[in-house]
């Protein structure tokens, strides 16, 4: 049984990480055996984390088959009017209780993330890193799991931001504002700049997508 449940945990983890890294896009389709074959698992895990992640939307029906799902704008502004909202509780509780080492860890982040610059995916994945290791220095599991909710929605994004011009450099002083501000038990001042970090990513994916659609 605890195997069981080990490898539908796995196949779920797989395929959304596929997702989340872009191997699998909006419209993709994904068959059961194809998946089983790549991931090195039987069908049964597959089928259920296929199940579960239509369920939280991720997937959708194109007839008898399963596909990625896809934002439109309505979509993608209510996803970030709710992730502004919720990392900027993040920062502020992270401002208030974040441990020593917390704010140390996500300092290191920032300054290691400025070799990146030049490379978008790798500077996406650490940007998701840098947003969890935010989350956890809340302290507040119930935000921490509706913010993982939040992000995995956010794997539905075909493209990333951070490969516009200037993008990266900016994300960067913004990730440092948020430190900063925490570092000095600001919690108004990290709200104040994680929202205005969301704010400026999510111009930033409206001008992304107006050019995609030319």
């Amino acid at each position: 049984m605890a195997e069981g449940k080990q490898g539908q945990r796995d196949a779920y983890e797989m395929i959304l990480d596929a997702i989340d890294t872009g191997t699998y896009k909006p419209g993709d389709r994904l068959v059961e055996n194809e998946l089983a074959e790549r991931f090195g698992v039987s069908r049964t895990p597959i089928r259920e984390a296929l199940q579960r992640l239509e369920t939280q939307s991720l997937l959708t029906r194109d007839g008898r088959s399963l596909i990625v799902a896809s934002l439109d704008h309505s979509q993608l502004a209510e996803l970030y009017v709710v992730r502004a909202e919720l990392e900027g509780l993040a920062a502020s509780l992270a401002a208030q209780h974040a441990a020593p080492e917390e704010i140390r860890v996500l300092r290191e982040m920032v300054e290691e993330d400025r070799q990146l610059l030049d490379n978008p995916s790798a500077l996406s994945r650490a940007n998701r890193r840098f947003h969890k290791q935010l989350h956890l220095a809340s302290h507040n599991r119930y935000l921490v799991q509706q913010l993982d909710l939040v992000h995995r929605s956010m794997a539905l994004l075909a493209t990333t931001s951070l490969a516009a011009e200037g993008r990266s450099e900016d994300a960067i002083a913004e990730h440092d504002a948020i430190v900063s501000a925490i570092e000095v038990r600001d919690q108004d001042a990290a709200r104040a700049a994680l929202r205005k970090h969301i704010s400026r990513a999510f111009e930033t994916r409206i001008k992304l997508d107006s050019t995609l659609g030319d």
